[in-house]
């Protein structure tokens, strides 16, 4: 029995058409604070790239640039409850 697809994120409208290496100070600016609000809150490069229209070595960048730190690679440890 195969497992099924992953869903797709659709880019979300406010970045549609945006990705382009001309964009504006503006455009940059509301990528690299909605990369890192996303990231921190626990969305995936893969998930950030989707969401944004981009790939994910310019989400990883944008990071980057943002100065923040990036998870390691896999699934996040899963904690059990404690005692």
């Amino acid at each position: 029995m195969p497992y099924p697809g992953r869903p797709v994120l659709e880019v979300l409208p406010e970045f549609v058409a945006t990705a382009s290496p001309r964009q504006t100070a503006e455009q940059r600016a509301r990528l690299l604070a909605f990369c890192v609000e996303q990231y921190e809150a626990g969305r995936s490069l893969r998930e950030l790239a989707e969401l944004t229209g981009r790939s994910q070595s310019a989400v990883r960048r944008a990071l980057d640039q943002a100065g923040v730190q990036r998870r390691g690679r896999g699934a996040q440890p899963v904690r059990g409850p404690v005692g």
